[in-house]
């Protein structure tokens, strides 16, 4: 749906389709099309008025009444919505979860993970960005958030490989695409080894998140988790 339509747009076209405008041009008087909105006839009115100027609808006012015909670029509209609808009632997981934590100061652990190169490229390729070596730390706080925290690992990821150096083995990595407060995409991470619990969220993302978003310990941030297709 595009963002520029504005929702009573859709739902005005969603009525005037429910009586046959998106197939023949249809006689709507607008005190009929206030009753089938819940609204005055001025406002039926000044929706016909904004529908046409957005090309949505072609009307034409004659001496028995409104002619209104759906154009294509309204029934455009009403398909999108309907692809998005069966989208979410049939898809398998919800399109994206809402978690929502507290800063806190980690281990800096995550600053000696990111940096590592074989980690690194594959965050590049898989992801689209390079994270900013170092990881914001949520501490979850209600019970809610936790157990979706939870429900998270049964979603697709984007899987990271493990590796191996000289030394010792670096695990794999499941991230899940997010953007955090609305402003900044990034992506949640869970190790498969992690000195934290299910209490706990790790996010990357190509900026500095702290001095990007003005965050200290204590603030509040919401994260929006993108399930993948």
């Amino acid at each position: 749906m595009s963002e520029k339509h504005e929702w009573r747009h859709i739902f005005t076209l969603l009525k005037l389709a429910e009586m046959g405008a998106h197939r023949r041009t249809a006689k709507i008087s607008t005190e009929y099309l206030a009753g089938k909105l819940g609204a005055s006839q001025q406002t039926a009115s000044r929706y016909l008025i904004e529908l046409d100027n957005g090309g949505l609808i072609k009307r034409t006012i004659t001496p028995e009444g409104c002619l209104i015909k759906i154009t294509d670029v309204g029934v455009r509209e009403l398909k999108k919505l309907h692809s998005t609808l069966r989208f979410l009632i049939e898809a398998e997981y919800p399109p994206s979860i809402t978690l929502e934590g507290l800063v806190f100061t980690g281990l800096g652990e995550g600053s000696y993970y990111i940096a590592k190169e074989q980690y690194r490229k594959q965050f590049i390729e898989r992801l689209g960005f390079e994270p900013y070596p170092g990881t914001l730390n949520l501490k979850l706080t209600t019970d809610y958030d936790v157990k979706t925290r939870s429900e998270l690992e049964a979603y697709p990821a984007v899987e990271i490989e493990g590796f191996k150096n000289e030394t010792r083995t670096f695990g794999p990595v499941k991230c899940y695409p997010a953007t955090i407060e609305n402003k900044v995409k990034g992506a949640v991470i869970l190790a498969l080894r992690s000195h934290y619990d299910a209490s706990v969220i790790e996010i990357i993302a190509p900026f500095f998140l702290r001095k990007h978003l003005k965050l200290k310990d204590g603030h509040k941030v919401k994260v929006e988790v993108l399930t993948l297709p």
